[in-house]
């Protein structure tokens, strides 16, 4: 069920799926729909009640001109536990950047957290993979690039967007229900989405060391996944890239994973083996039972 809260003075797209069971938040990455998670609400809905949410400027969701960081998260989505009046700890979940809101929300509201799954999550210590030296990798995806880019796109009507990027689908997006390949498209050639991702780009850094200064972590059961480093290196060299550079950049990557499991006494680290960043569609079975295994410490 789609639906709309009001958060800040803004309209929030909100996606709710199942009724019972541990309520599960999962949070989307850096200019990801939470239509790409079809595969893992259908399954998890069937037991347990699923809540997603398109951040300001993504979807349907409302943006002005606020500073996009972790704490504007943190705020939006604790007014949204409250709006729907969810009284008990959740589950989290958070994929590739939405990792970081994860780690700064359970910090700040320990007590509303019964267990967390990160997935391919951004390290708070992100800004180390800059040391690498990494000059073909570099070109064209440092920040600042990124930054310049969403900019311009940010600048766009959705005609003009259009145009520019050439919204494609992925064969495994091609997979999903018709209007849900539809969303993912009208999703891509939304100009708030890249006005969202210039402030997130921004912050990223940043936010990261405020998380470290933080209170400590609390000792709740959490489960890290990783992409499988060897998979990724095979496609970048598939692609044409230098495999130097590409075992540099995975093996640094996976480092920083796996210093997440130290986060607290109660952890599991896993691989996942044949996929990439975009664990939910090439191994959304690892996902979903991460997350069972969570909730069934609750069950």
């Amino acid at each position: 069920m789609r639906q709309f809260l009001i958060i800040n003075q803004k309209k929030i797209e909100i996606l709710q799926k199942g009724e019972a069971g541990t309520p599960i938040i999962i949070l989307t990455g850096m200019g990801c729909s939470f239509d790409e998670w079809y595969e893992v609400t259908e399954s998890l809905s069937k037991t347990n009640r699923v809540i997603m949410f398109h951040r300001p400027g993504l979807g349907t969701s409302e943006i002005r001109d606020e500073v996009r960081n972790t704490q504007t998260v943190v705020n939006e989505l604790s007014k949204m536990i409250q709006l729907l009046e969810i009284s008990e700890p959740v589950i989290l979940v958070g994929h590739s950047y939405c990792g970081l809101n994860v780690q700064h929300f359970v910090k700040e509201y320990p007590k509303k957290v019964a267990g967390i799954v990160l997935v391919d999550s951004t390290s708070v210590d992100l800004k180390d993979l800059d040391d690498l030296d990494l000059p073909v990798l570099n070109e064209g995806s440092t920040d600042e690039f990124w930054m310049e880019k969403c900019h311009a796109y940010s600048q766009m009507k959705s005609e003009e967007l259009s145009k520019v990027i050439e919204p494609t689908l992925t064969e495994k997006q091609k997979l999903l229900p018709n209007d849900i390949q539809q969303r993912l498209i009208n999703f891509q050639i939304n100009p708030s989405l890249y006005k969202a991702m210039h402030s997130e780009i921004s912050n990223w850094k940043k936010d990261g060391d405020i998380i470290k200064k933080l209170v400590c972590y609390p000792d709740i059961p959490l489960i890290v996944i990783c992409r499988d480093k060897e998979h990724n290196i095979q496609l970048g060299t598939m692609d044409g890239l230098p495999e130097s550079e590409l075992r540099l950049f995975e093996e640094k990557w996976q480092e920083l994973i796996m210093n997440q499991v130290n986060l607290t006494s109660n952890s599991k680290f896993i691989i996942a083996k044949e996929a990439s960043h975009s664990i939910h569609f090439d191994r959304p079975d690892i996902i979903v039972q991460s997350i069972k295994e969570i909730n069934s410490i609750f069950n």
